[in-house]
């Protein structure tokens, strides 16, 4: 899954507004303009369609974080300048509030079985013999659950 289809999928589940995802990137400080923002949900085959960088959709996550949780004391945590599967679970889940069970839940409404112990290597460090990437078929499964959850037909 590439930024693009996953900034895209979260504004609609979440049914992000423009206004809502200038908000959004900006909890996270960066000042996204209402043409960047479009230029990044465009399609992939629009010409004006414009890659959101790993760190861009960091400050977003971050941002859609303060947004769910609120502002924690302290200084905002900076961006990563590379993300993968793994740290765009984890931010999603800390965003929502998930714990395991939630998140069980999430890939059962999509029809996906995941034990606890296969979800727990999914938050583990990535140093540690345990530990297990997220592919793009989990990641897409889980934003399809969410989807399922928060924006039903």
């Amino acid at each position: 899954m590439t930024n693009n289809d996953i900034l895209r999928q979260l504004r609609y589940t979440f049914d992000l507004s423009d206004d809502k995802m200038m908000e959004v990137f900006a909890l996270g400080d960066l000042i996204a303009s209402r043409s960047k923002i479009s230029n990044w949900l465009k399609k992939d085959d629009d010409p004006e369609m414009q890659i959101i960088a790993d760190q861009e959709l960091a400050i977003f996550l971050n941002g859609f974080i303060v947004l769910k949780r609120g502002k924690k004391d302290g200084p905002t945590p900076a961006p990563e300048k590379f993300l993968n599967n793994n740290d765009i679970f984890k931010k999603l889940k800390i965003a929502l509030s998930l714990k395991s069970e939630d998140i069980i839940a999430v890939f059962a409404l999509v029809n996906k079985t995941l034990s606890e112990h296969e979800l727990s290597a999914f938050f583990r460090n990535h140093k540690q013999a345990q530990y297990r990437p997220v592919n793009d078929q989990y990641l897409r499964n889980f934003l399809h659950g969410l989807q399922v959850k928060y924006r039903p037909k």
